[in-house]
């Protein structure tokens, strides 16, 4: 090693532990509190070790969180104080110190800049005309010299334009955007969470990794926090080990894959059942609603947290900047099941190696990182081994691994919201989740308290809910897919006057389809029994082709087709889709689907040797037409003789 090398090492070896010594996340307990914190302990005894690591564990109270160790009132122990280390406002000067590539990834992450919610309501109520994102919570500049646009990374975005109701709508006055400024755009790592129960959470690196209850309320023996309000950590801890519910503070809306995981879905506002007093709804209300219990995810039924699949990647971010999900999750099923031809590489889809998942024995193992259990994980290849003797379940699951994604069958149920009935009243202002005041301690800026009324306040309801059937059709990666609807926006505006100016719009996308629009989705509902045949390949719904049942017109919903019709028989798209190279099914691919079904009575109870025999005799059926005179003429045959 050369001189400058060692000096070089050297360098950073000092330079890392001096930063080490000199930062804490939060503080410390008073048995392992540096003399420095004494004059915080005196107020705040009982305080929990914020890490039980031996750097973080003997760091001051002072040195992230700032203010005076020496103060002889609040006030002046206060003054200067950061609540939040970790809130973007202030993080580089915190965490950043030591992690430093980590909090520049989190910042460009999805989870800090929605760049994926913004960009697909925006696209498909016509505020812009391309599906990549433009926009973000906060203007984001990706400064590292790598872009990789072939992955759908972008090299900046800007901030979320505010709509002025005084000037005239367009693709940069848009009342879509002010729709997700005062509603939909609460979960982004710059804000703290909402008010109800579950949501409660910090911003930052802390709304992961430091952990809430559904309540918010402190549990913990700081003497000097108050346990009965809202809006406090279970604890003065931070973690690695983030639970599910943590993730769900998040994941309840949109795509709803975290309280799905749970096999939670939202109800009707029913409460059902009763309680035990007169009028009391016994159900819980979490995150604002009344949820219906189903079949959790076969994953958390099996005990594995969210962590346990996600990688550092998908939950940091890998410092590009992503306009959809599927782009900046490297996570991927045949990650760690594999696929009819290989076994598991333990490797994510990016090549990354997998740091909890094995082989031993020869089987692959996953170790769960919350509480170290050793899993079996269950391979693709070896079920398609175990096909029957004809090898026909072999077959049928190759045939389907190559072109559906494996949860277009083992995901039964998805959270299907129809018609997000949305109304503006220009009369009212609301708090706005951008916009927020930075006062004396800008750590706060993401707290609820700090948003500012510059948004317009908006109401919601929905035409119905569904979970059974979900739709299907083609994702960006060319695989068949779930589908839900993505954000079925029908829009009324109440002017000051309180009059209407715009009632029921339905808005048009930037590609001229309607506005009313479905998304694909891994719901995270997965099972280990599949959906049944019948129900992809004999069910209109399943296609596409919507139910049949709901009258759009007659409840009040301007539009030639039902909610849940994405096409129609002629292959023709009738809902937007948001995402790159996703689409509904064409005509050729509905009939393909629909006559496996009538093949299945026949085909699927005899053994394929015979069939053989039978194309080989007869000839083959690949059309409706072709399959007639097959059948005829085997039939004339057994006449005849």
């Amino acid at each position: 090693m050369s001189m400058r090398s060692t000096a070089r090492l050297a360098v950073r070896w000092f330079a890392f532990f001096s930063v080490c010594s000199a930062l804490s996340l939060l503080g410390a307990s008073a048995a392992a509190q540096p003399a420095d914190s004494a004059g915080c302990l005196a107020c705040h005894a009982g305080i929990e070790p914020i890490s039980d690591t031996p750097i973080k564990k003997n760091m001051s109270c002072t040195t992230c969180h700032r203010g005076d160790n020496n103060g002889k009132t609040v006030e002046e122990a206060h003054k200067g104080m950061w609540a939040n280390p970790s809130d973007f406002r202030v993080v580089d000067q915190a965490c950043g110190t030591c992690h430093r590539e980590e909090v520049a990834n989190n910042k460009k992450s999805l989870h800090a800049t929605m760049a994926g919610m913004i960009s697909g309501t925006r696209f498909a109520n016509g505020a812009q005309k391309t599906k990549g994102a433009m926009f973000a919570t906060y203007a984001t500049t990706d400064d590292d010299g790598t872009v990789p646009a072939q992955r759908g990374a972008v090299k900046s975005l800007q901030q979320i334009p505010s709509y002025d109701a005084g000037k005239p709508t367009g693709l940069d006055n848009h009342p879509i955007d002010d729709y997700l400024r005062e509603q939909c755009l609460r979960c982004h790592l710059w804000s703290g969470g909402g008010s109800n129960a579950a949501d409660l959470r910090a911003s930052g690196c802390a709304a992961c990794h430091v952990e809430y209850s559904k309540t918010g309320k402190y549990e913990g023996n700081d003497k000097a926090i108050d346990k009965t309000k809202a809006g406090r950590p279970k604890a003065h801890r931070m973690t690695r080990k983030v639970s599910s519910l943590q993730c769900q503070t998040c994941h309840n809306r949109g795509g709803r894959t975290g309280v799905s995981y749970f096999g939670m879905m939202e109800s009707d506002e029913y409460g059902s059942p009763w309680g035990t007093k007169a009028g009391d709804k016994a159900g819980e209300k979490l995150h604002g609603k009344f949820y219906n219990h189903l079949a959790g995810d076969v994953h958390y039924q099996k005990g594995m947290a969210c962590i346990d699949c996600h990688t550092k990647s998908d939950l940091h971010g890998d410092g590009n900047m992503y306009s959809k999900r599927e782009q900046a999750v490297e996570i991927r099923c045949e990650s760690c099941h594999g696929t009819v031809k290989e076994y598991s590489k333990l490797t994510t889809a990016w090549g990354n190696v997998l740091p909890n998942l094995k082989r031993d024995a020869g089987k692959v193992v996953l170790t769960t990182k919350i509480d170290n259990v050793a899993k079996v994980v269950p391979q693709v290849r070896d079920a398609a081994l175990k096909g029957s003797p004809d090898a026909r379940a072999a077959k049928a699951l190759a045939a389907h691994n190559e072109k559906l994604e494996c949860y277009a069958c083992h995901a039964k149920w998805a959270p299907q919201c129809y018609g997000c009935h949305v109304q503006q009243d220009l009369a009212t202002k609301s708090n706005d989740w951008i916009n927020t005041k930075v006062g004396a301690d800008p750590s706060r800026g993401g707290t609820a308290g700090a948003r500012e009324k510059t948004a317009y306040k908006w109401s919601e309801t929905r035409s119905y809910l569904r979970w059974e059937s979900p739709v299907l059709g083609i994702n960006s990666r060319g695989k068949v897919s779930p589908f839900i609807p993505g954000c079925q926006v029908i829009f009324t505006q109440i002017g000051p006057d309180g009059k209407a100016t715009q009632h029921n719009k339905v808005f048009t996308n930037g590609e001229g389809y309607s506005g009313l629009s479905h998304a694909p989705i891994q719901p995270h509902t997965i099972s280990k029994d599949a959906r049944s045949c019948a129900d992809c390949h004999a069910n209109r719904k399943t296609l596409g082709l919507g139910s049949g049942f709901y009258d759009t017109k007659a409840n009040g919903v301007d539009v030639p087709f039902e909610l849940e019709r994405i096409v129609d028989e002629e292959g023709k798209q009738l809902q937007g889709i948001s995402h790159e190279g996703a689409r509904p099914f064409n005509k050729a691919e509905q009939q393909r689907i629909s006559r496996v079904s009538a093949c299945m009575g026949c085909h699927n109870e005899t053994n394929a040797k015979v069939w053989s025999k039978v194309s080989a005799s007869a000839g083959k059926a690949p059309s409706d037409d072709m399959h007639r005179a097959v059948i005829q003429k085997l039939l004339n045959r057994a006449v005849s003789k």
